[in-house]
């Protein structure tokens, strides 16, 4: 995309001298001499960057400058000055100004700050993108899920996203909390300022008091430096607490001052420290049972429990299997840059009526290895090989000693393979139109071994979708 720059000088020695240096394809170039022509070029294009002289006669560059950033503030405005302004240039900067040149200037000193401005606004609108795309990511409409339990959920995000509310968010492992988390987030006044992620689960109760709030140089062994604390990183913003079950007593304090007075104390330092957070915590555990047992404080219960979320397990809301897989599909096809396939009917089938004791997370790691073994068009039984191994398709009877352990084991995995084996020449004599040749060419094994795996398992090309073929029925 062309850039575009305004000059502005009442020389015309030094437009002239301006564009000579700037002579680039990817430029476009105006120019003016006086400070209302100025203004009226901004209003009448957009600009990237304005070169600007301070000393003009009716309007000074000062003042063009003080209604640019008033009106276009994006504009990044490079001020010219003699050698004696200084003192004004400075005062440029002050209201806004990228920078300055002292006249006479060489032509590499006015590439230079014009490159710098340019690298500038290219890493703003970076920036901005990746905050949009962050966004756009957890909007309502961006969240896998129409079943009506997700529906509740929506319904209680939109509801308390715009407030200031502590949020409860409760569930199994892989329900995808830290989403919902980010999507109150994402849709609330503070969507601007820091969402800040602390994992209560992987830190020892001294680390974690340091992660939470900070530290000072020589507070304890190993502290070297001063260390700001996660509600210091997160003023403003939003701090969301994982695993916060596992939180131990000594802290549960600590954070219930935090809660009530919005201030905090750093291990080792004597000021406390005010914080202007929204708090967000999640946990897999029953806090209520905890605080039956005494180990979690009752009182920190009821004041993070204000608002309480439940994110519903996957086999809960069986609905949404079929759309959360093809999310995961294209999401894993694009990453492996793989041709966008397809899951067959019956593979979708045993996604649906699978249990998920890891939920989502556990279906997203199945899809996408499913994505690695898949060769063909579309992912079938065969290519579920975690899902169909930990659900064998056989009642066993229940080991009374570890021989009878031992045995059961054996046959469960035999069984396993022979689930896996029988559906892999089904699908393959699917995919092929019940041709045996055919079959065996695509996967690479010799006819005769091919037959011997129908044969083993008593499949039949009239067992298998197609027209039958009697020539190869073998």
């Amino acid at each position: 995309m062309s850039v575009r720059i305004l000059i502005v000088d009442d020389e015309e020695i030094v437009i002239r001298s301006c564009r000579r240096i700037l002579d680039d394809v990817s430029y476009t170039l105006d120019s003016v001499q006086d400070g209302m022509s100025a203004l009226r070029k901004v209003e009448e294009n957009e600009y990237d960057i304005i070169i600007l002289d301070i000393m003009m006669p009716k309007m000074d560059g000062l003042e063009v400058l003080q209604q640019v950033k008033e009106r276009h503030p994006d504009i990044d405005v490079i001020m010219m000055t003699g050698l004696s302004q200084i003192q004004t240039a400075v005062k440029a900067m002050k209201l806004g100004a990228f920078d300055y040149l002292s006249k006479p200037f060489d032509p590499d000193e006015l590439q230079l700050v014009v490159n710098r401005a340019l690298e500038r606004r290219r890493l703003l609108q970076e920036n901005r993108n990746l905050k949009t795309e962050v966004s756009s990511k957890y909007r309502f409409e961006n969240i896998v899920g129409s079943s009506p339990r997700m529906q509740g959920v929506y319904g209680l995000i939109a509801k308390c996203a715009p407030t200031n509310s502590t949020v409860l968010i409760t569930g199994e492992s892989g329900t995808g909390k830290e989403m919902i988390a980010r999507a109150i987030h994402y849709n609330s006044l503070r969507k601007d300022q820091p969402f800040v992620t602390v994992d209560c689960n992987t830190l020892s109760e001294s680390l974690l008091e340091s992660e939470l709030f900070g530290h000072v140089k020589g507070s304890f062994t190993g502290a070297m430096a001063n260390k700001r604390g996660m509600f210091d990183v997160a003023n403003n913003g939003t701090l969301f607490l994982d695993e916060f079950g596992n939180i131990p007593l000594s802290i549960q304090a600590k954070l219930l001052r935090v809660i009530q007075e919005h201030e905090f104390r750093p291990v080792g330092a004597t000021a406390l420290q005010k914080t202007n957070v929204r708090l967000i915590t999640a946990t897999n555990k029953d806090l209520k049972a905890m605080v039956a047992a005494g180990s979690f404080r009752e009182d920190l219960y009821y004041r993070v429990n204000v608002f309480p979320i439940h994110a519903p397990a996957l086999r809960e809301r069986r609905d949404d299997i079929p759309a959360l897989a093809y999310h995961f599909l294209k999401k894993f096809c694009n990453e492996l840059e793989k041709p966008l396939c397809d899951i067959s009917q019956a593979a979708m089938s045993t996604l649906v009526n699978y249990e998920w004791p890891g939920n989502v997370r556990e279906l997203e790691n199945t899809v996408h290895r499913a994505i690695i073994l898949c060769s063909d068009k579309a992912i079938h039984q065969a290519h579920l090989v975690n899902i169909m191994e930990a659900s064998p398709q056989l009642d066993l009877e229940v080991p009374r000693n570890s021989d009878d352990l031992k045995r059961i084991k054996k046959i469960a995995r035999e069984k396993s393979v022979e689930d896996v084996e029988k559906l892999f020449v089904q699908e393959t004599l699917k995919r092929n139109a019940s041709n045996v040749t055919r079959s065996a060419e695509e996967t690479g094994m010799q006819r005769s071994n091919f037959q011997a795996m129908m044969k083993k398992y008593n499949i039949r090309v009239r067992d298998t979708e197609g027209d039958p073929d009697e020539s190869v029925l073998g």
